[in-house]
């Protein structure tokens, strides 16, 4: 598992799980004829997907963004889901020669059960915090609320990834952009959810920015294609206009947490509006 560099920063895509969702309400106004040129559903309608931590080296310090699956909600979580092999994280880190203890920092960008699935795991009958030597940052207003649910967001929100933390005192919160390491920044990216947080990484003249649910796979690049699981949708639209312009003046390479078979990009924009093309690394 070779790195890709960012200027100082050594950085790593994993993939933890493979799962589908439906795939209408993942390119929510989207009609079927178009978004099935970018991608292909299954008997249920389900598309596939990824999670894609990412895990960066910055000096001495291991930074973690998303923690991805794991099993703790049991088989028919994983029937509806179609969850196959969560909890590889933990795999791909010994491959790297770390364990859970090594990981300085943790980044949530929000706490949906398939961005923070492995901020927990259990421990016989207790779940308990993965990664005991780490902080876990997230935004303020991502944590409330991730700790006061309701109808819309609750099935999304599992306190099974979120309360063991919270009780270990282990959950940093931070309010709006927040340089954490240097060159390592956090800013909010809402309408996914209302507390949701980019990553962006920046040196030697070289941008990455993760970013999160504000554009989940590249097929999702163009300005209307937002998911219908998205509870602001029409914020999630002035964030787009917002930043894609500076990230294609920027020439930023994109890290998606979900898509499926290519873990960077860049954005383009032309006569019929923005897309991503792919990355090799």
């Amino acid at each position: 598992m070779k790195p890709f560099k960012i200027g100082g920063f050594e950085v790593y895509f994993l993939e933890d799980a493979r799962f589908r969702l439906d795939g209408g309400a993942m390119f929510g106004v989207v009609p079927k004829p178009l978004w099935s040129r970018v991608t292909q559903s299954d008997a249920q309608n389900r598309i596939p997907l990824v999670i894609r931590p990412m895990l960066v080296r910055a000096g001495e310090r291991w930074v973690l963004v998303e923690t991805g699956m794991d099993d703790k909600q049991g088989e028919k979580h994983r029937k509806i889901y179609g969850i196959e092999a969560a909890g590889r994280l933990l795999e791909q880190l010994v491959v790297l020669g770390l364990e859970p203890g090594d990981i300085d920092l943790v980044i949530n960008t929000h706490l949906h059960f398939d961005h923070a699935g492995l901020n927990t795991i259990s421990r016989g009958d207790r779940i308990v915090p993965l990664f005991t030597n780490a902080r876990y940052l997230v935004q303020k207003q991502e944590l409330h609320d991730a700790t006061h649910v309701h109808e819309r967001n609750r099935a999304s929100y599992l306190p099974e990834n979120i309360e063991p933390v919270h009780d270990a005192g282990l959950f940093e919160e931070v309010e709006g952009e927040a340089e954490v390491l240097p060159g390592l920044t956090v800013f909010p990216l809402p309408g996914h959810t209302l507390g949701q947080q980019g990553v962006r990484l920046h040196s030697e003249g070289e941008t990455l920015v993760y970013t999160a649910d504000l554009m989940p796979t590249l097929a999702h690049a163009p300005l209307a294609y937002i998911m219908a699981y998205d509870l602001y949708p029409v914020t999630t639209l002035e964030v787009r206009k917002a930043f894609y312009p500076v990230w294609v003046e920027e020439e930023a390479y994109l890290a998606t947490p979900h898509d499926p078979g290519h873990p960077l990009g860049r954005l383009v924009r032309d006569e019929r509006g923005y897309r991503a093309e792919p990355v090799g690394l």
